[in-house]
Parts: C-alpha cells; sequence; structure tokens
C-alpha cells in the first residue's frame, strides 16, 4: 500500500478570488495529489487547504503553491484578522497512520519542503511542532509573535534566527512556518454580538494557556463583514476536549456576560 500524507497549507488571501482559483489550481495537476477542502474567509483574510497525496507529489504540489503565492500575495497589503506572518503563513504535514505514514515520515517532508522554499524563493524557514528545533518554537503563537509588520526586529535577534533560509524578511511574502503535528480540528464559534471584548474573555477563559481546556488555543476576533465577533479556535486534541464540551462553554460563558449586560 502506497503510504499517503496530509498537508494542510494555510495562505494570506481570502478575497480575492483569481489568486485563489490560480492557487488551487495548483492541486489538479497532479494525479497522486487531492484537494479535500478550501475554506477562504474574508474576514480572516485566510485560506486554508486540505491536501492529501502521496509523499513526493504532495511536496512536489505544495512547493509550486509556495512559487504562486510568492508571485501573487503580498504582505505589506494584507490585512485581516487572523494573525500572519508570509503568504503562505504555516504549512503542516500530518500522518495519516491508517494509510502508512507516520510523524517521521513528516518531519522529513517538512524540513525537505523547508530547505526547497528557502533556497528557491529566498523564504525564512521556522519549523514548529513536532519538527521544531527549539522547545519555544513548537507553538504557533510564539513563532507568530509581532505578526508580519515587526519581523525585520525579529529576524534581528539571536533567539530567532531561521531553522533554514536569510534573516531577513522576504519583503512581500515574510516568512514562512513548516512542520509536523498531528491532526487538529479548527473550530470557529459566531456569537450572537458585536462586542469583541466578550469573545475575547470567553477565549481567555477556555485557552489552556489560561487555565482552560487542554490543547485548546483560542482568540476574539470581529467579522466586520457580518457585524458580530467569533472566538476562533484550534482544538489540538478532538478527544480529550470533545467540540461539544467546548459549545457549551461558550454558550454559557456568552449568557452569563448577556445577563450582566
Amino acid at each position: 500500500m502506497t503510504a499517503l500524507v496530509e498537508c494542510v497549507p494555510n495562505v494570506s488571501e481570502g478575497r480575492d478570488e483569481t489568486v485563489l482559483a490560480g492557487l488551487a489550481e495548483t492541486f489538479t495537476a497532479y494525479r497522486d495529489v487531492h484537494l479535500l477542502h478550501r475554506h477562504s474567509d474574508t474576514d480572516h483574510n485566510r485560506t486554508v487547504f486540505t491536501v492529501v497525496g502521496e509523499p513526493q507529489p504532495l511536496l512536489d504540489a505544495v512547493f509550486e503553491l509556495y512559487e504562486r503565492a510568492v508571485e501573487t500575495i503580498d504582505l505589506r497589503l494584507h490585512r485581516g484578522v487572523h494573525p500572519r506572518l508570509g503568504a503562505v503563513d504555516v504549512c503542516p504535514f500530518i500522518p495519516l497512520t491508517d494509510h502508512g505514514s507516520t510523524m517521521d515520515d513528516c518531519r522529513g517532508l517538512a524540513r525537505r519542503l523547508g530547505l526547497a522554499v528557502s533556497a528557491r524563493f529566498g523564504l525564512p524557514v521556522f519549523l514548529y511542532r513536532e519538527s521544531a528545533t527549539r522547545d519555544g518554537r513548537r507553538a504557533l503563537a510564539a513563532i507568530r509573535h509581532g505578526q508580519f509588520e515587526q519581523l525585520d526586529a525579529k529576524l534581528s535577534t539571536p533567539e530567532w534566527v531561521p531553522d533554514f533560509g536569510p534573516t531577513e524578511r522576504h519583503p512581500t511574502a515574510g516568512v514562512t512556518i513548516v512542520g509536523a503535528r498531528p491532526i487538529l480540528v479548527a473550530f470557529n464559534v459566531v456569537l450572537a454580538t458585536g462586542d469583541v471584548e466578550i469573545a475575547r474573555a470567553i477565549a481567555g477563559e477556555l485557552r489552556e494557556s489560561g487555565g482552560g481546556l487542554y490543547g485548546l488555543r483560542a482568540m476574539g476576533v470581529c467579522l466586520g463583514s457580518r457585524g458580530l465577533v467569533q472566538v476562533s479556535m484550534n482544538v489540538e486534541d478532538y478527544r480529550r476536549t470533545p467540540l461539544q464540551e467546548v459549545v457549551q462553554l461558550i454558550d454559557s460563558g456568552a449568557r452569563a456576560r448577556h445577563r450582566g449586560a
């Protein structure tokens, strides 16, 4: 049986359909690569591609995605509520153990991709999660801190020398974060209010770093196009942190704040 690997590249564009169609077309030229899903959000100004394939064709397709993204996405013009550092902001490889791939396979793919895109496009590359070379780089939030606008200062410090590539950001494409990780659930809940402080307060209570649920990363953001707010989350272990429990806690937190208003 040929091994299959999942890859979930996140690009910093969620509004320009011409650009997004071109990025999605990247995957159609590869017989053994399949685009399972594309989610674009105009408020986040971000698109997430979920792709599955055999390791080498998948690596080739993702490399081509980088080529198109570097050509068409300019972070100097990018505005959105989601934190970002690069045109291809983050690109994790996920093992599909039922289909013969392992975390070691994904670590290898992450390193190969990081070396290739740094050499070809002059992109600084940070390795994260199971590919991280330092404990302080396992978490996306730590790497993204300061975002694109503060990259020059960040890259000038010894502790933030990239794993691959130059120590100066790409002028339009920033940097990229590549790694290997288990399956997670990106999960957003929209609240029936325009008060972003409510979403931020609930996110602060829920996320693991605030003493909340295991493996939960959360932030509160405005959805300007809808006049509402959102608790935007990554659930890193849906078995230990069931989505139903997350929804119930958000609902009770929102109701309590509504009563107190």
